[in-house]
This record gives structure tokens, C-alpha cells and sequence, in this order.
């Protein structure tokens, strides 16, 4: 037997429309949602790696122009000084003239590693706070640690997964790679030696003695700090390398070690 069907009464019309409205609603908010995940997600992109690109190829154009401007001013430089490097076997090199501390934020040099790539460099600046130093501008020194081919500790920071990155790859690095500053009076080589990881306050890498406070100072290092992992801040990467040599700026141009750094 057929039942009859009941016409619908002003009540359930209601309803139905009510129903309607509220699924609609959920509809349009599930849209906004997705939007939204995929506004962050091209964003989080933007920021680990387009942004990173972008920023970190004008960072190297800004030390090229820098490095052409010191090629082009230079005057003729008189007969350095040479006695032999403390701690090497090879012939003896330029004794390293001493730099000044630099201010916050000023430019006195430029980080040249060949193993992260032949147009790898950036410009070195005083100071490692983010606002005025590591974001504007790329590699910050350590205040009050030692000068480029002076005794003891000459400490530098910069990041890895940010603002250009150049430190993204420092973890690469090999035994003997030359690790090159460049100032407007010339080249300091180091060579690097090892890599660890510390505690985000382990503030002992940054003595005169990496890690050793007991021990006085007689070797002229260089330490390279950033982030690790990559996208964290869990510990830090720590790069160690041993000066090599100085080379004056002079028409012999830049030091073998720029050419053939990679070891």
C-alpha cells in the first residue's frame, strides 16, 4: 500500500532553508581555510627559499661591487714586512697588518670561501645583532675578538636559513679549504680545520682559545658560527680554521688560495 505524502508545512520549509544557510556558511569557511593554508604555504616557500635566493644573490653583487671598488682605488703598495707564519712549514708571508675593531654595522671586509662556490661572498660588518648587521647586510664580527690574522680568536656569525642565508652551507665544508677575508689592504687566508656542534649558550667557542679558558692564546684563528639544523635554533654549527698567510694587495692580484681553495 502507498502511503500519501504529507505536504510540507511552514515549519519544515523553514528548516530546509535553514539547513541550507548553515552548510553554506561551512562551505565558504572551509574555502577561506584552504585559502589561507595556501597563502602560508607559498609564504614558508617564499621565506626558506625564493626569498633566500633573491636576497642572497644582491648580498654577493653588493661584495663584488665592493671588491672591484678596493681593486680599482688601490694605490701601489710598499714592501710588506715578511717574517715566517707561526705554526706552518711553507715559505714565509706578509705579517698581517692589524685592522681596527670596526663599529656596529661597518663594513671593513669580505668572506670568500671557494667550496660554496666561485661567486660566493659576502660583506663583513661589525657587530652580529640581526637588526643592524646580519639582515641588512650578511656576516657580522664578534665584538672585542681578534682582528683577521691576529692572535687569538677572530669570531664571525651569520645566518643560515634567512635573510640570504650565507652560512647554509657551512656544515660542507672540508679539511684544508681556504676560507678567504678580503680587506681593502688585502687577502687573509685560513684553512679550515673542523666542525662541531654546541648549546645555543655555548659562548665558549668565542675565547682567545676556542673552548679553553685555561690555555693563553698563541695561534690566530678564525671561528664561523650560525643556527643548526638549517630551519632550528636548537645548537650551533661551529667552523674552525688556522691562518695561512697574508697577501698585500698589489699588482700580483688576490692569493692562489682564491683559485684553487678547494682542497
Amino acid at each position: 500500500m502507498q502511503t500519501v505524502q504529507q505536504p510540507p508545512t511552514r515549519r519544515s520549509r523553514r528548516g530546509g532553508r535553514g539547513d541550507r544557510r548553515r552548510l553554506s556558511f561551512v562551505g565558504v569557511l572551509g574555502d577561506l581555510l584552504v585559502t589561507a593554508g595556501v597563502v602560508v604555504l607559498l609564504f614558508v616557500v617564499w621565506q626558506l627559499w625564493i626569498g633566500d635566493a633573491i636576497i642572497g644573490a644582491q648580498f654577493k653583487d653588493e661584495a663584488s661591487n665592493l671588491t672591484d671598488e678596493w681593486a680599482n682605488s688601490a694605490p701601489a703598495a710598499p714592501a710588506p714586512s715578511v717574517t715566517p707564519t707561526p705554526g706552518t712549514t711553507g715559505p714565509a708571508t706578509a705579517e698581517p697588518p692589524a685592522l681596527d675593531q670596526p663599529g656596529d654595522g661597518e663594513v671593513f671586509g669580505v668572506l670568500r670561501v671557494p667550496r660554496l662556490g666561485a661567486d660566493w661572498q659576502f660583506k663583513l660588518a661589525g657587530g652580529v645583532s640581526a637588526s643592524v648587521t646580519l639582515d641588512p647586510i650578511g656576516l657580522g664580527h664578534y665584538p672585542d675578538t681578534s682582528m683577521p690574522g691576529q692572535v687569538g680568536n677572530f669570531a664571525i656569525a651569520g645566518h643560515r636559513g634567512s635573510h640570504g642565508a650565507p652560512f647554509a652551507d657551512l656544515p660542507s665544508l672540508r679539511v684544508g679549504d681556504a676560507v678567504v677575508v678580503e680587506t681593502e689592504g688585502g687577502w687573509y687566508t685560513y684553512r679550515f680545520r673542523n666542525l662541531e656542534y654546541v648549546r645555543p649558550d655555548g659562548v665558549e667557542v668565542l675565547l682567545p682559545f676556542p673552548q679553553a679558558p685555561q690555555i693563553e692564546a698563541t695561534d690566530r684563528v678564525i671561528t664561523m658560527t650560525t643556527c643548526s639544523p638549517r630551519y632550528g635554533f636548537s645548537e650551533r654549527a661551529i667552523a674552525y680554521g688556522v691562518f695561512e698567510s697574508f697577501t698585500p694587495r698589489t699588482d700580483a692580484g688576490p692569493p692562489v688560495s682564491l683559485t684553487s681553495g678547494a682542497a
